[in-house]
């Protein structure tokens, strides 16, 4: 798929590359990020290249992730977001932000702004949110976009090699007044 460009009144979300590695690198430095995400531990220069050269472009070209780096409208970057395929019309949605930058929504807002594109033009009628059990910031921003939490599974993620239990959560398409590509039964009580 081409690259895409996502804007608001405060961000530009845009894929990241060779340019912005030393901002990814900077940004990802940050213990919390290290700690709550799959991003390696330590993180290193050729990490950050090789995410910015290889991972982001090549998930673009096959259409099975899209990563964008959430910038100010100045150019800083403030953090990172990624929809990843994980079955037809569902896509699994993570994020980070730069610590600098949180606590301003900007994260929240890249979330629903990212959401909305998926629903109306990559053929998303799910994304789905998982956050390890703890992790309240990554939850919080989860509800403010609109997430519904669903529950916890266990040992439902990997991280640095230890399975952990998950908060799972997710988005629809009707959750945003959108249509879906496909017709949903939900179950009644």
């Amino acid at each position: 798929m081409e690259h895409v460009t996502l804007t608001t009144d405060r961000l530009v979300l845009r894929p990241v590359g060779p340019e912005d590695t030393a901002a990814v690198y900077a940004a990802a430095q940050d213990p919390g990020i290290q700690r709550w995400t799959t991003v390696p531990s330590p993180y290193l220069p050729e990490h950050a290249v090789g995410f910015t050269e290889q991972i982001v472009p090549e998930g673009w070209a096959r259409g099975s992730m899209f990563t964008f780096g959430v910038f100010l409208t100045g150019g800083e970057l403030a953090g990172m977001l990624a929809l990843t395929t994980r079955s037809p019309g569902t896509a699994e949605i993570g994020f980070w932000a730069a610590r600098e930058h949180r606590g301003r929504g900007y994260v929240g807002e890249a979330t629903l702004t990212a959401c909305r594109w998926a629903f109306t033009e990559a053929g998303v009628d799910r994304v789905e949110w998982r956050a390890e059990v703890g992790n309240h910031a990554s939850r919080a921003v989860a509800e403010r976009a609109g997430f519904t939490v669903e529950g916890v599974l266990r040992s439902g993620v990997t991280n640095k090699g230890v399975r952990r239990d998950c908060w799972v959560g997710s988005l629809l398409p009707s959750d945003l007044g959108l249509p879906s590509t496909a017709p949903y039964l939900p179950a009644r009580p």
